[in-house]
């Protein structure tokens, strides 16, 4: 099995098996951090990263596991470069792909809520790279999918639980309240990533919190693929009962997006109502013992208590930690020698 030269921009567009690849890699990774073993495999290989939008572990964590394969990722802001955009002149996706191409050996693109005037501008752009680019195009996180997210929390659950026992264990992704009015992306790649390894899925948010309803789809039939459940909820009790791992996050309103703006100070005074939607220690007493985990940042306080953050059931820094490995085996296997 060759992934050389494959794009990355959701979990669902490759097989269990290339999944099950870079996990195993990844662990292996982990296992041999500080050995000669994977010195060399990008070198002298560059990785450009298109940062739309800022971040602590994306940029950390991929400049790090550049330099730990023995490459280099370099760091670009389009807004300092000549890209054409709706309001500006300038080169085409076309162009700057083929261009790159001929450069780096891959391109990483991450781009936000707030970049764009519309749900789905963001996997457009990235479809368009991964249209024209000679080289794999990965999501470091977009409108729609977070796939290095989605590959570090399940790598954390067969960290915690077992690989072999993931599969028919239930996650609770659970809406928090907040001030952050964040993208669905982490949350749709947790659930449909989940749902392809065998996991009963409960979504619980208030009434309007959706999300797209062509991944709720995917997942559903992920879901029935395996045998396994996939269930609603707007309560924000009882949807903890029985699970086996908690996934609280805040994610913004399906009618944030008006006349091509984002609505953050509309979407954040609504979130804020909703305060009851907070995952605490009471909560997870209805759990089966749960683990918790978060993509963070975390907005404690109101996604999350501190105690159950800071408890000893959270695998928040094991997943953190989980991006470096897993982000390494993606360009091991489809960019490197």
């Amino acid at each position: 099995m060759s992934l050389k030269g494959k794009h990355l921009l959701c979990t669902q567009d490759w097989s269990l098996d290339e999944l099950s690849k870079i996990l195993q890699l990844a662990e292996d990774m982990k296992k041999e951090r500080w050995s000669n073993k994977y010195a060399q495999v990008l070198d002298r290989r560059t990785f450009f990263m298109f940062f739309y939008n800022p971040s602590v572990r994306t940029r950390q964590s991929f400049e790090a596991a550049a330099t730990e394969l023995g490459g280099h990722a370099q760091f670009l802001e389009p807004k300092s470069m000549r890209l054409k955009t709706k309001k500006s002149a300038g080169e085409t996706i076309e162009d700057a792909a083929r261009v790159m191409s001929r450069y780096a050996c891959g391109i990483g693109i991450r781009i936000l809520e707030d970049k764009i005037g519309a749900y789905g501008e963001g996997h457009k752009l990235l479809s368009e790279y991964a249209e024209y680019a000679d080289i794999p195009i990965v999501s470091m996180a977009h409108d729609k999918y977070h796939p290095c997210q989605g590959l570090a929390d399940m790598q954390g659950l067969w960290q915690h639980i077992g690989r072999e026992n993931v599969k028919g264990k239930k996650l609770l992704q659970v809406w928090g309240h907040g001030a952050l009015a964040r993208s669905w992306c982490s949350v749709q790649e947790s659930i449909l990533i989940s749902s392809n390894f065998g996991m009963d899925v409960t979504m619980a948010y208030p009434e309007g919190y959706d999300v797209d309803p062509e991944v709720i789809a995917k997942t559903k039939a992920n879901c029935e693929a395996n045998g396994r459940k996939f269930e609603t909820s707007h309560d924000p009790q009882t949807c903890y009962d029985g699970a086996d791992v908690v996934y609280s996050r805040n994610w913004m309103h399906a009618d944030t997006y008006q006349d091509g703006e984002f609505q953050k100070a509309k979407e954040v005074e609504r979130a804020m109502k909703h305060n009851n939607w907070i995952c605490d220690t009471d909560k997870m007493k209805r759990t089966n013992n749960a683990l918790f985990t978060h993509p963070m940042p975390i907005d404690r306080g109101h996604e999350v208590s501190d105690a159950v953050a800071s408890s000893d059931r959270s695998i928040i820094y094991d997943v953190a930690e989980n991006r470096l490995h897993v982000q390494k085996a993606i360009m091991a296997l489809t960019m490197g020698a």
